[in-house]
């Protein structure tokens, strides 16, 4: 389970098993998604695989996380996302009344979206060998001219900034499926991205590197960047936003909520000379009204996530293992 869980067990099996044997220049950028040149247009390709139990959950359920999800990985390249494939399996016995939910929140999360599903295909598996539904799905979408996301453009003094409080996703599912109160009700943060990132984009092309932080949360995000960049990243943990309903779960469950996963957040790393404007026009967005400035990349410490305490002290912030929380997207 740990391999799928968007830690080092995840990079692992996709570094030494799966990228040695298909080979390619494109997948070698292990991105959100890929950016490619087709007919003299720069594209955005994205493919994702939602397995989340139970299949609701408070803010959304898996037929929004099979659209966003796929959305923000395309968004995360600068794209605009146009197009979707979606792949069903079923297990022999869901009611139909499960799937008709399921396939209207995902043709109503897709208008929201504003992409269109325009293929798909329909699998069914034995009783017990499925969990109800599990979904795939591909997007395509065009990359601007000018825009070039990718970490390899991080350097020292870019100011990294996340897009609103985060963990909301991971604890409204650990919530749901252990049947774990904590006080107030909390709701998955799912949403599409693409209209904040062209926010952010209308104020500079020139941003970085985006990234959404799903599975291994922020933590894991801010490790794959700094390792592709060789660049450090310092963060200050008073200044990432936590809301008190994460903070008080994490604190009773031992976990920490920059492991939590997100599925309508982001983290970009923006050159300073534009960290103030972008924030204003993230501010502006309701995706993004909760945006702060977390910390910034260094030449110190290459590859390597500091966080610095409430007490003055500093922390080592290493990816993950595995998944703090499974079958979480």
């Amino acid at each position: 389970m740990g391999h799928g869980g968007g830690g080092a067990l995840s990079a692992e099996l996709v570094e030494h098993l799966f990228a040695p044997a298909f080979g390619g220049e494109v997948l070698a950028q292990l991105g959100d998604s890929a950016a490619v040149s087709l007919g003299g247009v720069r594209l955005a390709f994205s493919t994702d695989s939602y397995v989340v139990r139970p299949l609701f959950f408070p803010g959304g359920g898996i037929g929004d996380l099979a659209v966003n999800g796929t959305v923000n990985d395309l968004a995360m390249s600068g794209a605009r996302a146009a197009y979707l494939s979606c792949g069903f399996i079923l297990e022999e016995g869901v009611e139909m009344s499960v799937v008709a939910r399921v396939a209207e929140t995902m043709g109503a999360a897709a208008r929201t979206a504003g992409v269109e599903i325009a293929t798909g295909d329909t699998k069914v598996v034995e009783s017990g060998h499925g969990d109800g539904v599990y979904i795939n799905t591909a997007g395509i979408g065009i990359i601007p001219d000018g825009v070039d996301l990718r970490p390899q453009r991080v350097v020292p003094g870019d100011v990294v900034i996340v897009s609103g409080g985060i963990g909301l996703h991971g604890v409204a599912i650990m919530s749901v499926r252990e049947g774990l109160e904590f006080g107030v009700d909390v709701e998955s943060d799912c949403a599409a991205l693409g209209g904040l990132v062209q926010s952010m984009l209308a104020v500079t092309p020139d941003l970085h590197v985006l990234r959404d932080p799903t599975r291994g949360g922020l933590a894991a995000s801010l490790n794959e960047i700094a390792a592709a960049s060789g660049t450090g990243v310092v963060i200050h943990e008073r200044s990432v936003p936590v809301p008190a309903a994460v903070a008080n779960a994490c604190a009773i469950l031992g976990l920490d909520p920059l492991y939590v996963a997100n599925e309508g957040k982001l983290v970009a790393f923006v050159p300073r000379e534009h960290a103030e404007a972008v924030l204003d026009a993230m501010r502006a967005h309701p995706l993004g009204r909760g945006a702060a400035v977390i910390g910034e990349a260094v030449e110190a410490h290459p590859g390597l996530v500091v966080a610095r305490t409430a007490l003055g002290g500093t922390r080592v912030v290493d990816l993950p293992v595995g998944e703090q929380l499974p079958r979480i997207c």
